[in-house]
């Protein structure tokens, strides 16, 4: 058996996972909250500790663990295997030897790639873009990351930063982003970016379930109630729904124009909205692109749900492929 330890570093949580990359299945895994606020050092060995309990509760051997994939919400510099910058995280982890620390920690090789670059592995390789040569994945929760597969590879571009697909701009006078530019697909669709429609709408007294779902709590709207409100045939919900599709759908158009991949994945919290989303996404698509044969084209939903950025991971250190 090819076993690797694929895990995700987060901002409320880190997930470890041992994984059977030749079967594309995940023995044990196990999470532990991050602690952000204490800083790098105490994360990262909160991170070693993490590992080591999800091996030893294997039962298995340490000498038939082949090595470590770690994913990280940010920018990394793969070569030299520290943290850029991660804007999630408190002091934002500049220049931090994340892979050096854990490496020397546990003595078994570690790989690091950004953690929607993971799903993107995860999916392509064992879930929802199996079959394909090129494969564009978007995950929107919290933000809205992306990964890129062309002719079967995981495209990397400079320091792994390719595939930031949620920071295109569609509307160049729109809000400002997280990232700083205006106007980019996160800063309409992201899952606070949703709320915030339902929010508003409360807000400014429309007829609307999405208030009595949330027995008026303002704080407890999310993408999930509104959902829950549209399913049940509220006018505004389903609104909401069309107007978060046909963001995505533009950002999703101007990747096909670009390079035209076989097979888009949404994964993320937010695609358990399912065909609330899909539906608007696809018609959004149909109206804007003409350049490219759309019936070679599939839209779809992540097959791998949490476990996609452990998988991910796991094949990206089967893999040992350093820039």
């Amino acid at each position: 058996m090819a076993i690797y330890v694929g895990c995700d570093l987060g901002g409320t949580n880190i997930k470890a996972g041992l994984v059977n990359v030749h079967e594309g299945r995940v023995l044990l895994s196990k999470s532990t909250p991050t602690l952000a606020r204490e800083r790098h050092d105490a994360v990262m060995e909160r991170m070693a500790g993490l590992i080591r309990e999800v091996i030893d509760e294997s039962g298995m051997d340490w000498n038939s663990i082949k090595g470590v994939g770690i994913s990280a919400p940010g920018v990394l510099d793969l070569k030299k295997g520290t943290t850029v910058f991660l804007p999630n995280l408190s002091g934002n982890w500049r220049d931090i030897p994340l892979r050096d620390t854990i490496q020397n920690s546990l003595n078994l090789p570690v790989s690091l790639l950004n953690d929607v670059r993971a799903i993107t592995l995860g999916e392509y390789t064992f879930g929802a873009g199996r079959g394909v040569e090129n494969m564009v994945c978007y995950a929107i929760g919290t933000g809205i990351g992306g990964g890129v597969v062309v002719n079967g590879k995981l495209v990397l571009g400079i320091g792994g930063t390719a595939g930031e697909l949620g920071h295109q701009t569609i509307d160049i006078n729109g809000p400002r982003c997280g990232c700083g530019n205006y106007g980019c697909m996160e800063a309409f669709t992201s899952a606070p970016a949703i709320a915030s429609m339902g929010v508003k709408a409360v807000q400014q007294g429309m007829t609307t379930k999405i208030g009595d779902l949330a027995d008026f709590d303002l704080n407890k709207i999310t993408p999930e109630l509104i959902a829950e409100a549209a399913r049940m045939g509220d006018e505004i919900a389903n609104e909401i729904w069309e107007n978060a599709g046909a963001y995505v759908g533009t950002g999703v158009a101007n990747v096909i124009v670009a390079f035209g991949p076989r097979r888009v994945v949404i994964s993320g919290g937010v695609a358990a909205a399912g065909d609330l989303l899909l539906d608007p996404v696809k018609r959004t698509i149909k109206k804007r692109v003409f350049v490219v044969p759309l019936e070679t084209i599939e839209i779809v939903i992540g097959e791998l749900g949490n476990e996609a950025g452990i998988l991910g991971m796991a094949q990206w250190a089967s893999l040992d492929q350093h820039p």
